[in-house]
């Protein structure tokens, strides 16, 4: 590997932790563990080194998602849910809570490296951009940066996770231009669209209105077709 990737494990199960880390340690990542969502805030406070969190939802002190939702206050760092609940609503909790993808126990050790290897080379990109490339939402204080993956609200960074910043370039891109659900879920998914696809994006926008400021309506929605920004 061209670096070392240091990834943060989460979960309570002492079994689940020595496995994760032993196939992760075979792809040559360095691997930190925690045994709770509060340790896991605590650790990406203090160091910036982590390139990919692994995180459980059912967890005592703090669960999984309380935990996502804290570290999206201060980090971009992708979250992947390693959970043994799989309801649609269990997922879309976990999404809303700023989780960028997620593996259901028991999982293949190929489909937990595919996935790790995934998010850690768009993290990559994401960091290794340096040139800033601003463009200028009118009349709405909003400046996306398409180099460094970043959104300034009034001069302020907001933190998006990888998906809600797809949603906001996308639709950003083609400024006027209603894109429907199945447009947006294949898209920015990559992958065939379901009737349940709705409500991931339906989630996704909420969040991501909520962090650009639900009163500028920067997001409109246009009944029965879909999403636009004017």
């Amino acid at each position: 590997m061209p670096e070392t990737y240091k990834i943060l494990v989460v979960d309570d199960e002492p079994d689940i932790r020595h496995l994760l880390g032993i196939v992760l340690e075979k792809e040559g990542y360095t691997v930190i563990e925690a045994e709770n969502g509060e340790q896991a805030l605590e650790l990406v406070r203090s160091d910036p080194d982590f390139s990919l969190i692994i995180m459980d939802i059912m967890m005592p002190v703090m669960n999984g998602v309380s935990a996502a939702t804290e570290i999206r206050a201060i980090s971009s760092l992708p979250i992947l849910f390693l959970t043994a609940k799989s309801a649609d609503q269990d997922k879309m909790l976990a999404f809303g809570s700023g989780g960028d993808d997620y593996i259901v126990k028991p999982f293949y050790a190929t489909d937990l490296k595919l996935r790790v290897s995934a998010l850690l080379r768009r993290w990559n990109t994401y960091r290794s951009m340096s040139e800033p490339v601003r463009t200028e939402v009118p009349g709405r204080k909003l400046e996306i940066n398409a180099e460094e993956k970043t959104v300034y609200r009034q001069g302020e960074k907001i933190f998006l996770t990888e998906k809600e910043y797809e949603l906001l370039s996308l639709l950003q891109s083609r400024r006027g231009h209603t894109f429907s659900p199945v447009e947006l879920y294949e898209t920015i998914w990559q992958e065939t669209y379901l009737p349940s696809s709705s409500n991931t994006v339906l989630v996704h926008i909420a969040n991501l209105r909520k962090k650009l400021g639900e009163e500028q309506n920067i997001i409109r929605t246009v009944w029965g077709k879909g999403y636009v920004i004017d």
